[in-house]
């Protein structure tokens, strides 16, 4: 098997974002206009990349987010395994996660290696991991796809990252995250191994008034 670059993209702004809503996996919001002109940005940025293989979450807005690729004729192929994870009852509601008691406490959790812990009605980290697994094996599975392009979201992004580099997932906090941010990953098949080549840049987006 030869090596594989990974483009790991989190998808562009929502309106839910803007307006400091939780959104998770289960709601499904479209991007407004500026989710849109960062999706534009990175397809002005990276269209020259000869993709094999667009992989998305199921959600639109990962889909929106690299419609120009797919448009491109690049194949593309949405998997739920690579959902947002679900914030149960907080989703749809106000993001007070600053101060919530609740919230802080769970982030506190996972800190603490308790990642089997979730929100009420919502998924835990481990939960999250369990159904990218499969996820991961697909895509290494497929030794022609050798540039690959994945739209997933904030919170997915940090398990997915903690998981391909072999980090216990009390680590994943320490992966930020922009709208329409990349993190570029190669694999070594004969190490089994990733290395980040580049962390949450967002140089693609300098242009436009980027929300985090």
């Amino acid at each position: 098997m030869r090596r594989k670059t990974i483009f790991l993209i989190r998808h562009g702004e929502t309106d839910y974002n803007r307006r400091s809503v939780v959104q998770g996996s289960g709601i499904d919001a479209e991007l407004n206009e500026m989710g849109k002109a960062q999706a534009d940005a990175f397809y002005d940025a990276y269209g020259h990349v000869p993709f094999d293989k667009i992989y998305t979450s199921a959600l639109v807005r990962t889909q929106q987010s690299v419609a120009r690729f797919i448009q491109s004729g690049i194949p593309h192929q949405p998997m739920a395994g690579l959902n947002e994870i679900s914030w149960g009852i907080y989703e749809g509601t106000a993001h007070t996660f600053g101060e919530d008691n609740a919230y802080k406490s769970i982030l506190h959790d996972w800190k603490e290696g308790r990642v089997n812990q979730a929100l009420e009605g919502g998924e835990s980290p481990i939960q999250v991991q369990s159904r990218q697994l499969p996820v991961i094996e697909h895509i290494l599975s497929k030794s022609h796809e050798r540039n690959i392009l994945i739209a997933t979201h904030g919170r997915a992004m940090r398990i997915l990252l903690a998981t391909l580099l072999d980090e216990s997932l009390d680590q994943m906090d320490k992966y930020p995250h922009n709208n329409l941010c990349l993190y570029k990953l190669e694999y070594y098949p004969d190490r089994n191994q990733f290395e980040v080549l580049l962390t949450n840049d967002i140089t693609h987006l300098l242009t436009l008034h980027v929300s985090g």
